[in-house]
């Protein structure tokens, strides 16, 4: 298997998801605004979002993706099916009791989750109802992700990375044909979320009939693959509870702040989610069954040479992306939100807080490529004593920097948080012996450090005031940015280029 081409393969589909993402967030701002009924459907929609993380894409996928891609090395199709079926019998029924508990505890979870709506309780009780309508979302969306687990054990990337784009879609055509028969309108929004969590399971089925994975109902708890799943849950449980918990105290923080900040940062977030998604997930997907498979052989050269190309094209990526996003944050924020209710006053706020998030993309990213090497390993121990360190830089970072920053501290803090996680990952992956770098690094860094100068100060020159952008026209604004990011590539990789770094050197190859 070419491993850039897997990559780039899983990063095309996850670009097109982003994009269908990016457009719902810009027809529901455009459509709502960024005031308190947009924060109340942000809200509801972060409560099974945050399960999901949590549990779904979280510390069910952490154990079970070494374990059903070690039954396959190890043990063969008929073995790895069974424990699939076993953990999906189980995993649907744990599901359906949590669901309907969710549902019946909805105010519960709203003062837990954003406390601060209790001040208004029309909004409280808006975003309880949407809790009510978006929470079955956890039952359809952890199944996706036990499909997704199967898929990329068996290579089978795109259909799990194109997965989302359906998610996207239902919410888009729910917003511009469900929202005139409903009462409020952005019922709509919740309704698109229902639907498409469904969609997005169906999806599913035949992929997993094509490699002959499909589950089927076998209740066996105690059998020793799935027993062996639990186990690893338990601490992989622990240390993304840790950062969800993050994300959950940000979350009340922004509730008693201004109206607004919710969705400020929720856009904020969607724009960090490409490079993020692009190039963290896409290599994080990639990466994870080829190191198990190279742990389970016991071959620690390739393990390590594995991680090196992952952190090399990693940074010769995130990079740039991160000095793009804070350069450009206004002139992207105006092109892309400045619509119908997204006012003047939005556009400069959520600005703010992309400019904080971006401080922080190179660590939100490099967790995703460190963390895998702990979970081939099947080592869970470790990330999550640095999640729970981590915790606690986030919450100190708050108290430092909300009081003068507001909503863009919380940002500020949640990206300064990842770059010491991910500090830490590499220390300790170090110093375990798992990662052995190659002799370039210095001589790569350099090339990259020197392009990277080049680049952001072309960007700065080309930007301009940020006051013109919220007045230019919207074909001015897209015409504008799109040359402007297209100079600011040129000068990026053609400096790479006159330096001797070439793009195929990163076509790795593995069995």
């Amino acid at each position: 298997m070419n491993m850039l081409r897997a990559a780039l393969s899983v990063s095309a589909m996850t670009f097109l998801s982003r994009l269908t993402g990016l457009a719902r967030e810009v027809i529901g701002f455009s459509l709502f605004g960024a005031g308190a009924a947009m924060d109340a459907f942000q809200v509801a929609w972060r409560i099974p979002n945050f399960l999901r993380r949590l549990f779904a894409e979280g510390a069910f996928s952490q154990a079970f993706v070494p374990v059903i891609a070690e039954y396959r090395a190890t043990r063969g199709h008929q073995a790895t099916q069974a424990l699939a079926s076993r953990v999906a019998t189980l995993l649907g029924v744990a599901l359906f009791v949590v669901t309907l508990v969710g549902v019946i505890v909805a105010p519960l979870l709203v003062y837990a989750t954003a406390s601060g709506f209790a001040a208004d309780p029309a909004k409280f009780d808006l975003t309880t109802q949407m809790v009510r309508i978006t929470f079955p979302y956890i039952f359809f969306i952890s199944l996706v992700a036990l499909a997704a687990g199967i898929l990329n054990t068996f290579s089978a990337f795109k259909t799990p990375a194109f997965t989302p784009v359906l998610l996207n879609l239902s919410v888009i055509a729910a917003a511009v044909f469900l929202t005139k028969h409903v009462n409020p309108p952005i019922l709509a929004l919740a309704w698109g979320t229902f639907i498409g969590g469904a969609v997005q399971l169906a999806f599913q089925v035949p992929a997993l009939k094509r490699i002959g994975m499909l589950p089927r109902w076998d209740w066996q708890p105690k059998d020793s693959g799935v027993l062996r799943i639990l186990a690893l849950m338990a601490p992989a449980l622990l240390g993304v509870s840790v950062a969800q918990i993050s994300i959950l105290l940000n979350t009340q923080i922004a509730s008693f702040l201004e109206s607004g900040s919710v969705s400020w940062l929720t856009a904020a977030d969607r724009l960090m989610e490409f490079p993020s998604a692009l190039l963290g997930v896409a290599l994080g997907t990639v990466l994870l069954p080829s190191l198990v498979k190279q742990h389970a052989t016991q071959n620690a050269k390739a393990f390590s040479d594995l991680l090196d190309w992952g952190l090399r094209l990693t940074l010769l990526l995130t990079l740039p992306a991160a000095v793009g996003l804070a350069i450009l944050a206004t002139p992207l924020i105006a092109t892309l939100f400045q619509h119908g209710k997204f006012d003047v006053t939005a556009v400069m706020q959520t600005s703010q807080a992309l400019v904080a998030y971006a401080a922080g993309l190179t660590g939100i990213i490099l967790v995703k490529i460190l963390a895998p090497a702990f979970y081939a390993r099947q080592n869970i121990r470790t990330p999550v004593k640095i999640a729970v360190f981590t915790l606690v830089v986030v919450q100190l970072g708050n108290l430092a920097f909300v009081p003068w920053l507001k909503h863009a501290g919380l940002a500020l803090s949640v990206g300064l948080g990842a770059c010491v996680n991910a500090a830490l990952l590499f220390y300790f992956m170090r110093k375990q012996g798992i990662f052995v770098p190659r002799s370039e690094w210095l001589a790569f860094m350099m090339k990259v450090l020197v392009a990277l100068y080049l680049m952001g100060g072309a960007l700065w020159w080309l930007s301009g005031s940020r006051a013109d952008w919220v007045t230019m026209g919207k074909l001015t604004q897209i015409s504008t940015l799109f040359s402007i990011v297209a100079a600011g590539a040129a000068v990026y990789f053609g400096a790479l280029w006159m330096m001797g770094l070439r793009l195929r050197a990163f076509a790795k190859q593995v069995d």
